[in-house]
């Protein structure tokens, strides 16, 4: 009988391949077999010692595996092995087709991502996946469809509720969008268009989501001093549709209401009790990214940019326009914007790194609530900018993330080195958690923080196939040392990739070998349960 592995004591890292292969007169009966490591299977449970072997795109085999039938071997003593991360709050839809790589995500150990969020989407949902897929990604792809886009389709950027006729071309614009393979639909409800919509339109687009078994993922209306209120309008359209809630980015974002987390946490924790399906995702870190524009009142933005910059004209608006900030930054508990930093402005890029308040200083000589809302008003007529909100604390940040219905997500795009200074989530989210918050404030566990990167957000988004170690799953895998895993992006020095993973597979095909990335194009669409449904 031929040999069984389980753990045996190979050099950490040591990678065996053709003495087994050459050997053997017929194909091996797998393409790869992993031995040795520590299993953290995704499901929570504790860790295990054992071997995986994986032919094609698919793990065969967890436990024992006949190493001698494998054309390679991979050592893992001293790692953990566990499957690939799912990160379920990204924007790609810009850029991934440019950069199919996907290097930011890959680092960390993301092998599979949702687009799509905040309410922002492609249209085309079938042609965006295949012409994706065809083309070639390195990353596995699922999309949610965008309220805000669909509703800038049939309505522009209008502040009004849409007429019966155009309620009806709402709804099959998602149906067809859930019919291609969207897995559900998404929410921006402090963006442009998205904050014009009362619930009930939400709620009427989301039953048609939930009649293709998807989900509904919200940018919340506000997650600052009406953070209670926005949790329960989105608990409310949940169930008044009948489908799952995800609430994105949780957080409190209001220095004023610092601690809410422990109501707001709970107010999820009721509604699962009651029988709600109800999640969250997070990134670790105190910080926000999002637009200048959403410094300015929703009201000035309607009906596009002319008609911003016509409003802004009229100097008894723009007093008024000013006022409203400031009022809405005192309400937070901040009396200026230098919470506020730039991260990226062609118009200027001298400006980038910088907070507003000190790009007013340097511009205006002075600062001041008043002449730092006269600089956001500028700049955003002459562009506008990504920027950067130090608005969040530890404590709450640390609190969401021990929830059991709490998911990891970086709320990023593909990032290119040297562009712009991004919010550093978007380089070490993942192996944050488990560097700083498993490994060093022990907040949770490392079969937790796995199990949230992994089952949680395939159990949430139905993604079947994906976020476990069981034979039969797709062949998505990382392989890290919990000793020296972690990020190394910064706030002013973002562009730096995570370390301590040595390996990531996606369907089987090596997109990090040893260290190395191979640039491996092995990514797939991954289509939502109503695809093609009748």
């Amino acid at each position: 009988m031929l040999k069984k592995f389980f753990v045996v004591g190979f050099t950490i890292g040591l990678i065996i391949s053709a003495p087994f292969f050459s050997a053997r007169a017929t194909l091996p009966d797998y393409d790869l077999a992993i031995i040795n490591g520590r299993i953290v299977d995704g499901t929570g449970n504790p860790w295990f010692y054992g071997s995986i072997a994986i032919k094609s795109d698919r793990i065969v085999a967890v436990g024992a595996v006949d190493v001698q039938g494998a054309a390679r071997v991979i050592d893992a003593q001293g790692q953990i092995v566990a499957p690939g991360f799912i990160d379920v709050h990204t924007h790609v839809e810009g850029n991934l087709g440019d950069h199919p790589t996907a290097d930011n995500f890959l680092h960390m150990g993301v092998t599979s991502i949702v687009t799509g969020n905040c309410g922002a989407s492609v249209i085309e949902v079938g042609k965006f996946l295949s012409d994706l897929e065809s083309k070639g990604i390195a990353i596995n792809l699922a999309t949610l469809i965008g309220h805000g886009s669909v509703r800038r389709e049939v309505m522009n950027e209008e502040d009004r509720v849409p007429t019966p006729e155009e309620l009806q071309r709402m709804r099959d614009l998602v149906d067809k969008a859930m019919r291609e393979g969207a897995v559900g639909i998404s929410t921006g409800l402090i963006y442009v268009p998205g904050t014009y919509a009362k619930t009930g339109e939400i709620v009427e687009l989301a039953k048609v989501v939930a009649r293709h078994g998807g989900i509904y993922a919200t940018h919340m209306r506000d997650e600052g001093n009406k953070v209670i209120d926005s949790i329960q309008e989105s608990l409310t359209i949940g169930a008044q549709a009948q489908l799952p809630v995800e609430i994105s980015h949780f957080k409190v974002s209001s220095k004023k209401l610092w601690g809410a987390s422990l109501t707001t946490c709970r107010m999820v924790a009721e509604a699962r009790m009651r029988g709600q399906q109800v999640t969250v995702d997070q990134y670790v870190y105190t910080a926000s990214a999002t637009s200048l524009n959403t410094a300015l009142p929703s009201w000035v933005l309607e009906g596009g940019r002319d008609k911003a910059q016509a409003r802004l004209a009229d100097p008894l608006r723009r007093a008024k326009i000013k006022r409203e900030m400031i009022a809405s930054i005192n309400e937070s508990g901040f009396k200026d914007w230098s919470y506020a930093v730039v991260a990226g402005y062609s118009a200027n890029p001298a400006y980038e790194g910088k907070s507003i308040s000190e790009i007013t200083k340097m511009v205006r000589g002075r600062t001041g609530a008043d002449d730092e809302a006269e600089q956001i008003i500028t700049m955003y007529l002459q562009g506008s900018a990504g920027m950067i909100y130090h608005k969040m604390a530890e404590a709450d940040v640390e609190r969401i993330l021990a929830q059991p219905f709490t998911m990891i997500a970086s709320d990023s795009g593909v990032q290119t080195l040297g562009n712009g200074v991004p919010h550093p989530r978007g380089y070490g989210n993942n192996a944050r958690v488990l560097g700083v918050y498993v490994r060093e404030k022990k907040i949770i566990t490392l079969e937790d923080a796995v199990r949230k990167m992994t089952s949680l957000p395939a159990a949430t988004f139905k993604l079947w196939d994906r976020g476990l170690l069981r034979k039969g799953c797709a062949a998505d895998l990382v392989i890290f040392d919990e000793k020296t895993i972690g990020d190394q992006s910064s706030f002013a020095n973002p562009h730096q990739f995570a370390k301590g993973l040595r390996f990531v597979l996606v369907n089987g095909k090596p997109v990090i070998d040893n260290g190395v990335q191979t640039k491996t194009l092995a990514g797939r669409a991954l289509y939502g349960t109503g695809k093609n449904s009748l």
